[in-house]
């Protein structure tokens, strides 16, 4: 089972592109059912063995999402097995996976951003770049991968606007609201600074850490979070959750839907594939229109 594990995830990685945080979940959900197999080859695998994953699944007090998640893995897998020949039958093809739900994002109010920003506040290295950290992640609804990624030569901070390249490999230009313009030219400063202190070479990465090296995605969650505790915000919060504002405020501002959606790169969703491409200088005009912190 294990080397016809190891063959979806190269196709996965190689003809999909699929980013390194899916390889990684289907790589634990399928390796917990193979052991649930005992690692039984595929063609081995029949209907009752998937529907007793399931309810192994729900004995172990797993919600719906999750088991639902995890078929949905093991769907696309035997998927690849039957198309590549691997099996005659696929037997995850008559298997129901539990209904699930899909509870709203939280998100933050506009006066919270304002709040959760302005925490932000001291001339040390760690607080410009953390605050220019806040600002571009609720001015141009990145996510922290995307942000991670981001190299100091997708930043136009002239024209306003910022090259990602989001899952999938795609890439897209989203505008930079004025506030995160100045957070950025602050930290800009520091990140020179910085990197003559530690006599390093020049880095592409645009946010470093103390060191010099790219920052990680685990840095910038721990950042949001920090700063949300600071005001009286806890549970589930983090980089996404100003994603998730950053749509919700465009949207209660009048922003188009079909617009949040380019911006926030769901260009995969079918519901949008019947739309024509909406370009940069529409989305900056539109952005410039309802972003709260586009204009001065």
């Amino acid at each position: 089972m294990q080397q016809h594990i190891d063959s979806f995830l190269r196709y996965l990685e190689v003809e999909v592109n699929a980013s390194t945080h899916t390889l990684r979940a289907y790589k634990k959900d399928l390796e917990g059912f193979a052991a649930f197999l005992e690692d039984r080859p595929p063609d081995q695998v029949d209907i009752y063995d998937i529907r007793g994953y399931v309810a192994s699944q729900s004995q172990k007090g797993l919600d719906k999402n999750t088991i639902g998640r995890r078929i949905a893995t093991i769907r696309a897998f035997f998927k690849y097995l039957y198309s590549s020949g691997v099996i005659e039958t696929n037997p995850v093809r008559l298997a129901n996976a539990p209904k699930t739900t899909r509870p709203l994002p939280r998100f933050f109010t506009v006066a919270e951003v304002f709040e959760l920003i302005e925490q932000v506040n001291g001339l040390d290295f760690h607080s410009i770049r953390d605050r220019a950290i806040l600002e571009l992640l609720y001015s141009s609804g990145l996510r922290v991968g995307e942000l991670a990624d981001t190299n100091l030569s997708d930043i136009d901070l002239r024209g306003k606007r910022i090259n990602i390249r989001g899952k999938g490999k795609k890439e897209r230009i989203v505008p930079i609201g004025s506030y995160a313009i100045k957070a950025l030219e602050s930290y800009l400063a520091q990140r020179l600074a910085l990197l003559k202190k530690i006599e390093s070479g020049k880095s592409n990465a645009l946010f470093l850490n103390r060191q010099g090296a790219r920052l990680s995605e685990r840095s910038v969650y721990r950042a949001v979070v920090k700063y949300a505790r600071l005001i009286g915000i806890g549970g589930k919060v983090g980089p996404h959750t100003l994603r998730h504002s950053f749509a919700t405020h465009l949207l209660e501002r009048g922003a188009g839907l079909m617009t949040i959606l380019e911006l926030l790169g769901h260009t995969s969703l079918s519901s949008t594939q019947k739309y024509t491409h909406l370009d940069i200088e529409h989305l900056i005009d539109v952005y410039g229109n309802s972003h709260p912190l586009a204009k001065e």
